[in-house]
């Protein structure tokens, strides 16, 4: 089994990591700053040509789009949310998955069964809006749709596309109070993976199973 995992040299992508090579899987760990071993900014067409050319025709069974940033924690209505942070944001939370799904289709399509994951969160929920962080939001929920899209159009080429919410983890991202440690979104996610199949393709779920209110 060969899993391709972006934003894995911390939190829960390096849990992930991990947690895949634990049992004994092939596993293509990317970080924009390298320190995985494998270099990738996903926001790049042409680091993201540059992988697909390096993995040459190897098949990749299992796709973890986790990169992404949270740039507009504590912005004020009034002041905050300028223009480069919005374009930033979905830069890497948006064209960044599309861009590393749309590498990585070719070698998608050589395995037997393949699934593509999409890290959402809860913040992508139109049902569930408490107001604030409105770039992250609306990053997260174009995430959210882009995954439900695909889903349609790749059901075809036999790929399963699953779209979790990780849980509130106590990440450099998530913060000391959050719900979660990373091993039990790991392993949570890891199950969730594991269960995608075409006849779940598009679901939008949390990381411990329960299905998720778009």
């Amino acid at each position: 089994m060969h899993v391709v995992i972006t934003g894995a040299n911390r939190g829960v992508g390096k849990a992930l990591a991990d947690g895949y090579r634990g049992q004994g899987a092939e596993v293509t760990a990317t970080a924009r700053d390298g320190t995985t071993g494998v270099r990738l900014d996903v926001t790049d067409p042409d680091a993201q040509a540059a992988l697909g050319r390096e993995l040459d025709n190897r098949a990749v069974d299992l796709l973890i789009c986790n990169a992404g940033v949270y740039l507009d924690k504590g912005q004020a209505l009034e002041s905050g949310y300028p223009a480069q942070m919005w374009a930033d944001t979905f830069a890497a939370n948006v064209t960044g998955v599309f861009l590393t799904i749309q590498a990585m289709l070719p070698r998608l399509r050589q395995a037997q069964a393949a699934k593509i994951a999409i890290i959402s969160s809860q913040m992508a929920s139109q049902e569930r809006a408490p107001g604030g962080s409105y770039i992250y939001r609306a990053s997260k929920a174009a995430a959210l749709n882009l995954g439900r899209n695909l889903a349609v159009d790749l059901k075809g080429d036999g790929v399963a596309v699953g779209i979790y919410h990780p849980g509130w983890v106590r990440t450099d991202m998530g913060g000391g109070a959050a719900d979660i440690g990373v091993e039990e979104a790991r392993d949570g996610l890891m199950a969730r993976f594991n269960a995608l199949s075409l006849a779940t393709t598009g679901e939008f779920l949390t990381w411990d199973g329960r299905v998720h209110p778009f």
